[in-house]
């Protein structure tokens, strides 16, 4: 049995019961599950339906986002996200570049990278390099004045730790950048990269080993096996290539907002809705958000 869950903007709600309705009748579903009024339904199907990626083109026209899961194992255990461009609404290195002069240039960089069609760790290293002789003290600005959480994540947090569920923040990114936004969020732990300073200010240097994709899968591996729970059990959420590992071992791996390349290689794609539609992947109702 396979769940298709149909969801849209919640701030601009726009899915459409006739539509839904009429996908249902014509992949013979069951009964539509209401989980949000006009924002997210759900309704079960016997097997995968051949012209699967014709519909989902169809309701991407429609401002709706389509996702088929197995149904008995749609709710997880565990989240496993990443920060930039997902918990979080920018790229951390590039906000830190618009500080020190090479916005431009690290922006691009950073697109391709996130695209995969640059070595991520090289690409890291060169972007950090162009950091060098900023102020320690310019982090904290950057943080205050520029960083703004993705919608629907406090409550993404909050509703699936009421349910037994753990949360790890795994980032190519900054831990001085990664230790706030997992605090704010109520993650339980969180990595990433270090930014080297010495005497308040930064050397343009990234501590080793980097964290990159590899990283990301062994934070999976490990923290599931910490935990005594499956990799089946978790779900795990980016939007960029060096995501593109954990997304492929979770249980369900959602490309949100996701890179062209990266949706590509995923199945599970959230191009219209918030981080509250990763709790209405897992079955929850709006009303039983916390």
């Amino acid at each position: 049995m396979y769940t298709v869950t149909l969801l849209t903007n919640p701030e601009t709600p726009a899915l459409q019961p006739a539509a839904a309705d009429a996908l249902r009748n014509a992949w013979g579903g069951g009964d539509i599950q209401w989980l949000a009024a006009d924002e997210a339904c759900a309704f079960n199907i016997a097997e995968i339906p051949e012209n699967r990626w014709q519909v989902w083109e169809d309701m991407q026209a429609l401002k709706t986002d389509m996702v088929i899961q197995p149904t008995a194992t749609r709710r997880k255990k565990m989240l496993l996200a990443d920060m930039d461009s997902t918990m979080i609404q920018q790229e951390c290195i590039d906000e830190l570049a618009e500080e020190a002069g090479v916005g431009a240039h690290v922006k691009d960089i950073t697109a391709r990278a996130m695209n995969g069609e640059l070595d991520f760790e090289g690409a890291l290293t060169e972007r950090v390099a162009l950091l060098k002789g900023l102020p320690e003290s310019v982090i904290d600005q950057v943080l205050q004045t520029r960083i703004t959480l993705m919608p629907g994540g406090k409550t993404l947090l909050a509703t699936m730790k009421a349910n037994g569920g753990y949360a790890a923040l795994v980032s190519g990114g900054f831990t001085a950048f990664t230790a706030k936004v997992a605090a704010e969020l109520g993650f339980d732990e969180n990595r990433a990269n270090t930014l080297i300073a010495e005497n308040g200010t930064l050397t343009g240097e990234v501590g080793r080993p980097i964290l990159g994709r590899e990283a990301k899968v062994s934070a999976l591996e490990e923290i599931s096996k910490r935990l005594g729970i499956s990799e089946a059990d978790v779900l795990a959420v980016g939007d960029g290539a060096n995501d593109l590992g954990m997304l492929g071992r979770a249980g369900t791996g959602v490309a949100l907002h996701a890179k062209p390349s990266v949706q590509a290689q995923c199945d599970v794609r959230v191009n219209f809705g918030d981080l509250t539609a990763l709790l209405y992947l897992q079955g929850y109702a709006k009303s039983e958000f916390v």
